[in-house]
């Protein structure tokens, strides 16, 4: 998969040569399959991310978007253009659209504010719009996948296809895409987001990189016979049809792993591992709390470069909404007995 990002992008950067267009990094592959504990092996969706920067003469301005009482840190990313008169003054090739009117610059290459753009700011659908076509037209360009099949699937706020091989073997990658906060581990995305309806302007703060970052450290760090991995995947089969998510589950063990010593987790130990991973959920149920590893936590590893605003937030509740639903409270208290009982 990232053999084929990788050449994937290289393709792509080559067609948005000289566009003002955005300026695509290295792919980097996170979730679940490249933690190495994806829950449906029959089934993997690969998830990789693609960041982006301005292409030349443009900038982009972060806002955080009001959070009223969601889960997580929305933005909007504001496209600036900056001013190039010097750059128009010494080489001629283009008229800098701060200082000239629309009737000057209609001959003008479009830029990314007249493609991507909604009111100033890049927005995701367009976007995944965008990288859409991008994927479906560089296909051919890729000989060394042309006895492959591509199937591009529907989209929204992401871009998504399948990709069957001569052996009818196929996989599903899912390319997620944003903006890198200054030099950390942390991204605004277009993952969606809680709300049931979310402005397409509107991005969503991931930490999906970082965790990824995450279980690379702890893998370094782990004695060979770890068995980390697999308490996740085994809890991930035995969550199916719970209330209870992959992304509470994965909270619980990366928060259990920076807290024990690596060692605890060997081959020998993985029962008690299980029944520790249990009893942290229990008491996370039982006092409506499970903090957010990485906002407002001071133990993260040094390595995974967090943003100073999340360094000194406030912890984040994960479980806030059974403080304020007893109903929600009492039918998950009923759902973790019957996680016992699987």
């Amino acid at each position: 998969v990232m053999d084929l990002l990788r050449d994937f992008i290289l393709v792509l950067r080559a067609i948005l040569r000289n566009k003002l267009l955005l300026d695509l990094q290295s792919a980097i592959g996170v979730g679940s399959a490249f933690e190495g504990w994806h829950p449906h092996e029959e089934d993997i969706i690969y998830q990789v991310f693609v960041p982006f920067k301005p292409p030349l003469w443009h900038s982009f301005h972060l806002e955080q978007c009001d959070a009223g009482q969601m889960q997580t840190r929305n933005f909007r990313i504001r496209v600036d253009h900056e001013c190039i008169c010097m750059r128009e003054r010494l080489v001629e090739d283009i008229h800098c659209s701060l200082h000239h009117s629309a009737e000057e610059l209609k001959n003008q290459k479009p830029s990314l504010l007249h493609t991507l753009c909604t009111d100033s700011y890049l927005d995701v659908q367009k976007t995944a719009r965008w990288f859409h076509q991008l994927v479906k037209s560089s296909w051919v360009s890729l000989p060394q996948f042309r006895n492959c099949r591509l199937k591009m699937m529907p989209f929204s706020r992401s871009c998504k296809f399948q990709v069957i091989k001569p052996d009818q073997k196929r996989f599903i990658i899912e390319i997620m895409f944003g903006v890198q906060q200054g030099d950390s581990d942390v991204f605004v995305t277009n993952q969606s987001t809680e709300a049931l309806y979310t402005p397409s302007t509107v991005w969503t703060e991931s930490y999906a990189v970082a965790e990824v970052k995450f279980f690379k450290h702890m893998a370094r760090q782990a004695p060979q016979d770890s068995f980390h991995v697999k308490c996740l995947q085994l809890y991930s089969h035995i969550l199916v049809g719970t209330g209870f998510s992959n992304y509470t589950l994965k909270t619980i063990v990366m928060h259990l792993l920076n807290s024990m010593p690596l060692s605890s987790w060997s081959r020998r130990e993985f029962l008690m591992r299980l029944q520790d991973i249990m009893w942290y959920l229990r008491s996370c149920v039982e006092e409506k709390r499970l903090d957010h590893f990485f906002l407002g936590n001071e133990n993260v590893p040094e390595d995974i470069i967090l943003p100073p605003a999340l360094q000194t937030a406030e912890p984040l509740n994960l479980f806030k909404h059974l403080e304020q639903d007893a109903d929600a409270h009492a039918k998950a208290l009923c759902e973790f007995s019957d996680l016992q009982d699987r």
